[in-house]
């Protein structure tokens, strides 16, 4: 899915209670065709799954407002269970019947289905989500699920277009939600929820666990594989380091380029339009912020080999990874999802397992493992809150409600993954096998 802003909207059609605009989003202005029986199978799937979760479901017509959770202290969930309220329940209904989880989505997209408190609907299902369907019918995910489409393989010219897809959308769009810093991955915070102000120091933090992993300090050669916005080439370039950040996103680059220019620090760091797997020379370190999901399975052995072939002697790398458990990984591998549909186009969240096994498969010995998922969920939290804060002069860039819708659930669902302990977050110390020391 390419997301992209003409100059002016072309007609929309109205599903829910929201226009929609058939070029751009095509499959969400037409309902899919579903035979009668796959929407009445996911109807009385539907009804019996809710009925057993602490959530409550209403059905309310197009156009009827849902109360937004009450404010409260930041980051407290809403007293009482989440509401899903169904706008048109037979569009929703007959998106589930034909797409399963994307037509969750898109029917979301739509404005077909609200709630009062997005997260904690999403993470009630998240919860519970092996429980949804019932164990007889899970024999049938293959006829049910979508395979992934060949063309968002992570080629090196797919790669590229995958990255370019999400990342190239606007760095405009970005800094309306991201922190001053401009960092796009977990922060550590020093204290959940987090107060208020910190968002910056906390990305830093984050930084500078990676940097401090890696031992880079005065003189170390660096390579950044996903240069960002280039905050962290900037601190690790402040400590005397020589740095080469690589990236695929033109848009990154060229805010990148002009950041690092301000930070008087361009006789330090390199920034250059470049796969991963093209880059030359050996380096004392290597990071790698929150890259391996967009690597796609396929690639990960030769992600891995050259990470090792890049490392220099006595050198280590420190990477930052969201994980998800191995049986998840491996049914989400075979499956088209609503995010590697309009999020993250041939995307794979490792778990720990293909972790240890890729990286030991290349030759290299993780020295160092921490996990913080639960600072991945405030992170999430402020970045959607600001967001929704933001939806006028996000409209203004040029970015209609179905994107907003589309961009709120991904956070929010996001959100929840971490919420239910669905999603995690590790900082991993790697050395190659052969590197005498003990674990850090």
């Amino acid at each position: 899915m390419t997301v992209s802003v003409p100059p002016a909207a072309p007609s929309v059609t109205a599903l829910g209670h929201l226009p929609v605009d058939p070029e751009r989003w095509p499959d969400v202005a037409r309902l899919p065709r579903a035979s009668t029986l796959r929407t009445a199978i996911a109807r009385q799937i539907l009804a019996r799954a809710f009925a057993r979760l602490p959530l409550r479901t209403h059905h309310g017509g197009p156009g009827a407002s849902v109360p937004r959770p009450a404010s409260g202290e930041a980051g407290s969930p809403q007293v009482g269970p989440p509401t899903l309220t169904l706008h048109d329940p037979t569009a929703f209904h007959r998106r589930i019947g034909a797409d399963g989880l994307i037509g969750f989505g898109e029917s979301y997209m739509a404005g077909e289905w609200d709630s009062d408190d997005l997260v904690g609907l999403l993470t009630v299902l998240a919860t519970h989500v092996d429980d949804l369907v019932p164990a007889p019918l899970r024999r049938l995910r293959s006829a049910w699920v979508r395979r992934r489409p060949a063309h968002d393989r992570n080629t090196l010219e797919g790669a590229r277009d995958n990255i370019q897809r999400h990342y190239d959308l606007s760095n405009d769009l970005f800094a309306r939600f991201l922190d001053p810093s401009m960092s796009y991955s977990s922060a550590v915070f020093d204290t959940l929820p987090a107060a208020p102000g910190a968002f910056t120091a906390a990305q830093h933090r984050k930084i500078d666990a990676l940097l401090d992993l890696a031992d880079v300090r005065e003189g170390t050669r660096l390579l950044e594989i996903g240069t960002g916005w280039g905050e962290l080439a900037i601190r690790a370039a402040s400590r005397g380091a020589d740095v080469l950040t690589v990236t695929l996103s033109e848009e990154q680059r060229a805010l990148a380029l002009r950041r690092i220019a301000e930070a008087g620090l361009s006789h330090r760091v390199r920034v250059e339009l470049c796969d991963y797997r093209k880059v030359e020379g050996q380096y004392d370190a290597v990071v790698s912020v929150e890259m391996i999901e967009a690597v796609g399975a396929e690639y990960w052995p030769t992600y891995f080999a050259t990470l090792h072939r890049l490392l220099a002697p006595g050198g280590a790398v420190a990477l930052q990874s969201i994980t998800m458990p191995h049986e998840r990984m491996l049914h989400t591998a075979r499956t088209h999802t609503w995010i590697s549909k309009y999020v993250f186009p041939g995307g794979l969240i490792p778990s720990p397992d293909a972790l240890v096994r890729e990286s030991s498969t290349a030759g290299l010995r993780i020295t160092h493992d921490t996990g913080y998922g639960e600072h991945y969920a405030e992170t999430l939290r402020l970045w959607r809150e600001t967001f929704v804060q933001e939806s006028a002069a996000v409209g203004a860039l040029g970015f209609d409600r179905v994107f907003q819708r589309m961009w709120e659930l991904y956070l929010a669902y996001s959100e929840a993954g971490f919420r239910a302990r669905y999603l995690d977050v590790r900082q991993l110390r790697l050395v190659a096998a052969d590197t005498p020391g003990t674990s850090r």
